[in-house]
């Protein structure tokens, strides 16, 4: 009956991710954890909290249904109120408090979003001629008028230079920053170490196009070579659509298409510029053409975060407010450029981390055994909190590794910390851990607050980090980089 409740804990209503219906919600008294003697009985157990059964796909692909999103999509502006009034009591209170009260929210947040995609929405078809249904939710008037007004934090806009607060007039060092990238992106050949240098404490917005660009290697330093690549290899990425696309209709890639097109939608479902037909099918093209030149790993799911900083980066070399902007609007040149130069971008991520997306997905579980070992040295306490109430790292951590935490935080955050990680030698394949450890010591009197294993894996899946903006990502990276000159270099010190 223990296992039982245990693996029901995991297979949660795909209509709001995290939340049970009233009616079903399982009891955890007497719950005793039984560990997973291998990856794939853990795999078969349990499911995300964005996962969807099979029969669900089969409603998504032929009868409306509602579409699942992922718990990236709780950090939506309906939490904010919580978590600012929670930051003025004491720790340990707040996360006891928030966790009573947020699944109500999240819910009314949910069913409120859902309800309007459903008057304003229209049947999308993508250039499949597959149909892609948004289903109304019933929501009371009553309970919209109960939701309480509260200030908007944009989610993708004012990406460079804001906190939870808005986008502060640039300060004279933000200035002498801007301009010192200007001079390095102007000289006739980019010292690549030197911007590298300067764009470890994040990039200006106005330039991080074309920094991204030069520092994933997708651009070369020499700048009269640029627009010659960038006009080569847009033209070969058009090329593997025209040669390839037409093909996932086909019995050997067919799943791989079906599996794209579900899980698109999923994607950052509550920022309104990923629900337009023309960016879907934009991501669509991008991870199935990936998919098809990669055929060691093929698409796993979570790839389709991976091309959202670099489409909104690169939309907002030509948009101010990327979140609301419609696409379809900008000239047709401009939106293949942008998706052909997602494409070989979120590529060059890939090729540093695809054991990552390979069979059994072994640089994944290689990670969190790294995270595993690398905690039980810096903080024995959350080490053996986990042990005493049979939390397995695998549980919260594959999650971190497999989205690089791009589930955990606001976009915004995300595109702050990927600055640092193009800086940085490695850094989405080595650095990556070391802001996984910060990033779970950030909350460790909240973790040890917990003194059961229902609350410990709600806290760690839904970490209340929608107020967070450029200060907060510069302290978790700065943490990091002191556990990376501790213990990157020691491994006896690393080790047991």
């Amino acid at each position: 009956m223990a296992t039982e409740n245990r693996i029901n804990f995991w297979r949660r209503n795909a209509k709001v991710p995290g939340r049970y219906p009233k009616d079903t919600k399982p009891k955890f008294n007497n719950l005793k954890s039984k560990k997973a003697s291998s990856f794939h009985e853990f795999a078969r157990s349990t499911n995300d909290a964005w996962d969807i059964d099979e029969e669900e796909d089969e409603d998504f692909l032929g009868t409306p249904a509602q579409t699942s999103s992922h718990p990236s999509g709780l950090h939506s502006s309906s939490t904010q109120n919580q978590l600012q009034q929670n930051q003025s009591r004491d720790t340990e209170t707040r996360v006891a408090d928030s966790l009573e009260t947020d699944d109500q929210d999240l819910q009314d947040a949910w069913e409120e979003d859902a309800e309007c995609e459903h008057v304003n929405g229209k049947v999308v078809k993508s250039s499949s001629d597959v149909h892609l249904n948004t289903s109304s939710v019933r929501s009371t008037p009553q309970k919209q008028q109960s939701l309480p007004v509260r200030p908007i934090i944009p989610l993708v806009a004012r990406m460079s230079d804001q906190n939870a607060s808005g986008a502060p007039p640039m300060t004279v060092r933000e200035k002498s920053r801007l301009d010192k990238f200007k001079q390095l992106l102007a000289s006739p050949n980019t010292d690549l170490e030197e911007l590298r240098k300067h764009s470890w404490s994040g990039i200006p917005r106005e330039v991080r196009p074309i920094t991204w660009r030069l520092l994933s290697g997708y651009l070369p330093a020499n700048k009269e070579r640029r627009e010659l690549v960038l006009k080569r290899k847009r033209e070969e990425y058009f090329g593997f659509i025209e040669q390839y696309y037409h093909s996932r209709t086909d019995d050997h890639y067919k799943d791989t298409y079906r599996q794209i097109h579900i899980d698109i939608p999923r994607t950052n479902p509550l920022i309104p510029l990923f629900q337009q037909p023309v960016v879907q099918e934009v991501f669509e093209r991008i991870l199935f053409i990936w998919a098809i030149r990669h055929p060691a790993s093929g698409y796993v799911q979570g790839i389709n975060d991976l091309v959202t900083p670099f489409f909104v980066v690169f939309l907002s070399e030509f948009v101010k407010d990327v979140e609301n902007f419609e696409v379809a609007a900008l000239p047709l040149d401009t939106q293949r450029n942008i998706e052909a130069d997602s494409f070989w971008c979120m590529s060059k991520l890939l090729d540093g981390i695809q054991d990552n997306y390979t069979f059994a997905q072994p640089g994944i579980q290689n990670k969190v055994k790294a995270l595993e070992e690398l905690v039980s040295r810096i903080d024995e306490d959350i080490h053996n909190h986990f042990k005493r109430y049979e939390v397995e790292y695998l549980q919260f951590a594959f999650r971190w590794m497999n989205n690089l935490l791009m589930r955990e935080l606001p976009l915004r955050c995300t595109i702050r910390l990927w600055d640092t990680y193009q800086a940085e030698a490695e850094g989405f394949s080595h650095f990556h851990l070391y802001v996984c450890s910060a990033f779970l010591i950030e909350w460790r009197k909240e973790i040890l607050s917990m003194v059961d294993f229902q609350g410990l894996l709600m806290l760690l899946q839904n970490l209340p980090t929608i107020h967070w903006g450029n200060e907060e990502v510069g302290l978790l990276l700065a943490e990091a980089y002191r556990l990376k000159y501790m213990f990157a270099d020691a491994p006896s010190h690393y080790k047991r």
